[in-house]
Formats: C-alpha cells, structure tokens, sequence
C-alpha cells in the first residue's frame, strides 16, 4: 500500500513510518520538508497522488483553546479536502482518551478535529489512546526553574508510543472502521512518579517537585477522567509494561 504520514517528523510519526517501511509499505510523508504546508494545502494535492490510506498523527505544542482548535481543524480539512479530489480511500486519526471530560484548551482543540473528520467526506477511522509513556520525560521539561522540574498531578494509564504506531498502521492497512477501541497501557500510573523514575533511570538529577493544576481541568487531571472508562468504551491494553519501556 501506499501511506500518506501527516507529522512523519514526531515522535509518532516517526514510528509509524517505522512500522510501514517495515511491512513493506510504501511511505509518503506530509511535512514542510518535503514542500507540503499543512495550513494553507499548498503542495498538498500532488503528493496524495495514488495513496491509499492517510494516517494524521500532527501535533501542536500549545494550551490555547483558539490556536489548538484552528490548527487540528485547519489541517484536517485541508487533508480531507485533498483525498476527497485524489479519491484517498481511508483517513486514519489519532487522539486521546478523555478530552471530552478534561476541559484543556489543546484537548477541545483535539475534540474540534474529531468533529472536521466526522464531518468530511473520508471514510475513516479514528484512534483514541491514553498518554504516551514518553510524555513523562516531557513532563520533566514543561516547567524548569533551574534543577527543579514542576511536573503536574495526573493519573493516567500510558501506553507506548510504538503500540500507538502498531495499531494506527493495522487499521489503515484495513477497511474503515469508524471510532477504534480505545488504546491503553496495561497499569494506572502517576504520572509524577512515572517522572521520577525517568528521572533516576536517566541520570538527569532533576528535582521533581509536583504540582496541581488548577481548575476543572486540573481537578479531572486527578480524578482519573484521563483513564479508560469502563463500561462505557471496549479498549484494548497494550502488552508494554511501564518496567518493559524503562528497560529500553
């Protein structure tokens, strides 16, 4: 097959060219690099030419509910405009476990794309996953005051980023399915002690120091919302231990 990867330079993009170059796929990134502007489509249509399948891993570093919910919509529907002229026969997305019940400006951003993919003509399918348990090296870096790293509470169920990738790859090399089962790891984790452990294993000598966020979203951060929800979605737990990825 012939994938389309938009965010092929990110942690998950990345893996995911990773993965499909490894069954033989044929890998066509969507990047800046590669003359194509995500924001404005241009350079867009000619590199979707023959594709198969896109797989929307973009990402943004922001919590600004106006700049988040411009970009992801902005890019989606540039990406659905293209495949519907270039008859793209799957559009694949990922986003995240919880954004409905944790009031976060980058999370209402990641809810406004999931409305422009359901709203466009693709036929798609749509991967929603827990954090990543590379957000917990991040997470060291967010908030720095010289040896001392702020780390927020948060009670999260992490999951690989390569199980991430694994499974955004099977349902693009399949027929769209609509909304995936969920994607968690196999243990509830705080994410501050995760931090730590990075922190130990890594040499780095930070200082964690945690902190709650404020608000209604720091509060849900907290309380689990960012958990699967049992009896309420099926979810499929990835075989990655927290102790499995430290190892790595």
């Amino acid at each position: 097959m012939k994938v389309a990867v938009a965010g092929a330079t990110g942690l998950v993009g990345q893996l995911v060219a990773k993965t499909l170059h490894a069954q033989s796929h044929e890998v066509v990134p969507l990047t800046r690099g590669t003359g194509v502007d995500l924001m404005t489509g241009n350079g867009l249509a000619g590199r979707l030419n023959g594709v198969d399948a896109v797989i929307d891993v973009l990402n943004i570093s922001t919590q600004r509910r106006a700049v988040a919910e411009e970009f992801f919509t902005t890019t989606t529907r540039r990406l659905l405009e293209a495949e519907a002229v270039c008859e793209v026969r799957h559009h694949v997305t990922l986003s995240i476990v919880g954004i409905d019940l944790v009031p976060l400006g980058y999370y209402q951003g990641k809810l406004a794309q999931e409305q422009a993919l359901f709203a466009g003509r693709s036929p798609w399918s749509l991967l929603r996953a827990t954090q990543f348990y590379e957000f917990s090296q991040q997470a060291l870096d967010f908030m720095k005051l010289g040896p001392v790293s702020l780390v927020p509470r948060m009670l999260s169920q992490p999951v690989a980023a390569s199980e991430v990738a694994a499974m955004l790859v099977s349902l693009a090399v399949q027929q769209p399915i609509g909304r995936a089962p969920d994607l968690a790891g196999p243990e509830p984790v705080q994410m501050v002690d995760l931090a730590r452990r990075v922190n130990k294993v890594k040499g780095l000598k930070r200082r964690i120091v945690p902190i709650s966020m404020p608000g209604a979203a720091g509060r849900a951060m907290r309380d689990g919302s960012l958990l699967p929800q049992p009896g309420t979605r099926p979810t499929t737990v990835g075989s990655m231990t927290v102790d499995d990825w430290l190892a790595q």
